[in-house]
């Protein structure tokens, strides 16, 4: 039978009930005795009958409070990008009254991650984004959330440990793996080869950072074990006007240096140097299609770029805590985002926007 045509009334018939009965069976609701419990199901069964989900979630009439915890961040940004994702996600489900309110913490102090969950769990979320701090820290707010049944997704960094309802964000290993592979095809009799970082107190921001290292150092060890990886850091404690100084004592001091590679956002920070100091020899690798990576690469100091789809991040993230807690479907628990290669010959082709 055509789901699309059957009638409550037609269920009431089948099951010799009324249709009020129907109608509260239908949207869970209370006051049905088992017996009438037990012949609606029947009659459902037996008619095939697949519930329109939009109808009946439009038809409970709920509003939804979702949050997002992501790190703080400067404008033109990769999680710019997410935000706007998720914003989207949430104007496609409007009529379902969904809305999606965004906290901020610093990644290097896991007291601000905190402090901003512990704000969140105070408002009794529905269901909850985050990028994860350290692993202790997180798992004491997870381990809340699945007493509360809150269901939560993780971003950027998997921690399968903590039993997620979803993850989005790359295979971060994978991703390292397969820059060091583009890079050598590059540099392939290169002897040298510059890593720049951004750390604090000897932290990078990020477990992905760290796992996008550990895959690029298997594939070097593997593969071109004799070149010397140098480590440059940018260090997040220093003024910005400082880091042309530190960029140009290396290069004078390694000659042999004239590919590089980062695994943050921030490439643009040696590619701009790069131009106004007219080092036409050397480039960086790094990640993320911002504006400013961007840039470098249509004027040649960026090599590549390594895309991972922030926005469509964002999107995906909102978009699987309503089918999840509105639609009441499951959602697939582990989505690893596309590793895409930019250049300066495909870089206008790239589309950041690429869902709703």
């Amino acid at each position: 039978m055509d789901t699309g045509k059957i009638r409550i009334k037609d269920i009431a018939e089948r099951a010799g009930v009324s249709v009020g009965t129907v109608d509260r069976v239908l949207h869970n609701r209370p006051n049905v005795s088992p017996k009438a419990l037990e012949k609606v199901n029947k009659a459902l069964e037996e008619m095939d009958y697949k519930p329109n989900m939009y109808a009946s979630a439009l038809a409970y009439n709920k509003s939804y409070q979702f949050f997002s915890l992501i790190p703080k961040h400067e404008s033109e940004a990769y999680w710019e990008e997410v935000e706007e994702g998720a914003n989207a996600a949430c104007e496609r489900y409007r009529d379902f009254s969904i809305s999606n309110k965004v906290l901020y913490y610093n990644r290097f102090s896991p007291e601000t991650f905190a402090k901003a969950l512990n704000s969140v769990l105070a408002q009794n979320p529905d269901g909850v984004i985050m990028v994860p701090s350290v692993l202790e820290v997180t798992r004491r707010y997870t381990d809340q959330m699945h007493n509360r049944n809150i269901p939560f997704i993780l971003l950027d960094s998997y921690m399968p440990d903590l039993k997620p309802l979803s993850f989005f964000g790359q295979d971060s290993f994978a991703s390292g793996y397969f820059a060091a592979r583009m890079l050598m095809m590059l540099a392939p009799r290169e002897k040298e080869i510059m890593l720049m970082k951004q750390m604090r107190n000897g932290n990078v921001a990020s477990k992905q950072q760290e796992n996008r290292e550990t895959g690029f150092r298997h594939y070097m060890h593997d593969h071109f074990p004799s070149v010397k990886i140098f480590e440059v850091n940018l260090s997040l404690d220093e003024k910005r006007e400082h880091y042309d100084v530190i960029l140009e004592r290396f290069f004078e001091e390694h000659p042999l240096v004239h590919h590089c590679i980062t695994f943050n956002s921030k490439a643009h920070l040696v590619g701009e140097y790069l131009l106004r100091s007219n080092r036409r020899n050397i480039q960086i690798m790094g990640y993320d299609m911002v504006e400013k990576n961007a840039e470098c690469v249509r004027q040649g100091s960026i090599s590549f770029l390594i895309a991972q789809h922030a926005y469509m991040q964002g999107y995906a993230c909102v978009d699987a805590l309503f089918r999840a807690i509105v639609l009441k479907k499951e959602v697939d628990p582990v989505n690893y985002m596309p590793i895409e290669l930019l250049s300066k010959e495909n870089i206008g082709y790239y589309r950041r926007k690429n869902i709703g």
